[in-house]
């Protein structure tokens, strides 16, 4: 009787121990489940926002060209004789000659038609039609045939991005505008190309006119500001605080204090440069000397606690062992330690970079808002960065700047990228295993 009550006991549990291991299986695939759902999610949002983008902004890299018969009269272009450059630049009226011969083309009648057609060229067409001149000065006289860059609505319209279906009330472009449009689609004088002048212009109140370059060049200047004053110093104090500083009350205070400022929002430091830098130091605004100054306090955090951890993987029979040889605190360090460390030093620093590459707000706080047409030619020259000339852009209403803004954000994840391959090449390649 014993015997059979422990045999069911016995069963029972066995019973209970199966089901309790079926409830964690159970629950371990539902983990799993939550986990393949939560990544899946996670990739279609990425997918969809670079779609996004992607199907946005490749139409930046292309710009619509349209071609011209120009009749070059000496009587506008060169009323006094001379050719010489500087003559024609100061007393040629080739918006004049652009004008008449485009009315004559096309048969527009009063001034209301005639700005509708001047409306589907670049303003850049007489610049254009200037250097092509300038080249070319025994053309003048004759009737010569060149490209020139089409406004931003016919660049539009070309690219599909304006329907044509639409009532003319609804749409920029115009019934006879269109006609004319279709007239040059016939004569085969319309053509698209790559945009050259989004990779060496710079900003420009015209969609088809503005480029990038400039943005690139106010990123690079600040970029450099920043690496100088943020990985010297980071490094020296990452090095203090793990090999040299003693361990009391005021070093752990320094610790957690560098600890929170990688957590302090970013427009924070733009405030502290706003109120140091520009207005008790007066240094120069919307300069990437300034911007750079703001970066390397935002960045100071991320390679100061980035090179403590990479001393800290060092292990302790490195410094064991060059102490036993007579090695000095400062040449372990220097000799043996940081060269060991230096991959993940750097590894940090390169994130840390890439991180300030893509900061507007603080940027935003110092003028770097500013609409700056021209190349700057060092740190103290007005100038913006990438992510606020997109910033710009998506501002503008017009839909050409749509397109630029997209574009904009490709070449900055191309960076982005870069640099954070950049940072898991260099821990790959360099680090060591202990």
């Amino acid at each position: 009787m014993t015997d059979a009550s422990d045999s069911v006991m016995i069963a029972n549990q066995k019973e209970k121990v199966r089901e309790s291991l079926r409830k964690r299986l159970r629950s371990e695939r539902r983990f799993r489940a939550y986990g393949v759902v939560a990544i899946s999610f996670a990739v279609l949002m990425l997918v969809f926002l670079i779609g996004t983008i992607i199907s946005n902004g490749y139409s930046a890299f292309s710009q619509t060209w349209l071609k011209v018969d120009v009749t070059l009269e000496k009587d506008l272009i060169a009323p006094d004789g001379r050719t010489d450059p500087k003559t024609l630049r100061e007393n040629g009226d080739f918006r004049a000659s652009l004008i008449e011969s485009l009315v004559a083309k096309f048969k527009s009648r009063g001034r209301e038609e005639e700005r509708l057609l001047m409306a589907m060229f670049s303003t850049s067409a007489e610049q254009t039609l200037q250097e092509h001149v300038i080249r070319n000065p025994n053309e003048i006289g004759g009737t010569v045939s060149i490209w020139v860059r089409a406004s931003s609505d016919i660049d539009q319209l070309y690219k599909g991005r304006i329907n044509r279906d639409l009532p003319q009330t609804s749409r920029t472009v115009k019934d006879i505008q269109l006609r004319w449009y279709d007239l040059m689609a016939a004569e085969r004088r319309i053509d698209s190309r790559f945009n050259k002048g989004f990779f060496y212009s710079g900003d420009s109140r015209e969609p088809e006119q503005a480029g990038f370059w400039g943005a690139i060049v106010g990123s690079f200047f600040t970029m450099l500001v920043t690496l100088i004053l943020a990985f010297p110093v980071g490094v020296a104090t990452a090095v203090y605080l793990e090999e040299f500083a003693p361990k009391n009350r005021f070093t752990d205070l320094i610790e957690v204090n560098i600890n929170n400022l990688a957590a302090v929002p970013s427009i924070v430091f733009g405030l502290l440069g706003l109120a140091v830098f520009l207005n008790f130091f007066e240094l120069p605004r919307s300069a990437p000397l300034v911007g750079g100054m703001v970066l390397a306090l935002m960045t100071l955090p991320t390679i100061i606690i980035s090179g403590r951890a990479a001393l800290k993987a060092v292990p302790p029979s490195v410094r064991e062992a060059a102490l036993g040889l007579g090695a000095s605190r400062v040449q372990v360090v220097t000799h043996h330690v940081l060269p060991l460390a230096m991959p993940g030093i750097l590894t940090g620093t390169i994130i840390g970079m890439a991180q300030a590459l893509g900061e507007t707000a603080p940027l935003l706080m110092i003028g770097m808002v500013a609409f700056i047409v021209d190349i700057p030619g060092g740190p103290t020259d007005a100038s913006t960065v990438i992510p606020v000339q997109i910033y710009l852009w998506a501002d503008s209403p017009e839909r050409g700047f749509v397109e630029k803004t997209s574009g904009g954000i490709m070449v900055l994840l191309i960076f982005l990228v870069t640099m954070n391959a950049s940072a898991v090449y260099l821990r790959k390649k360099f680090e060591r295993r202990w």
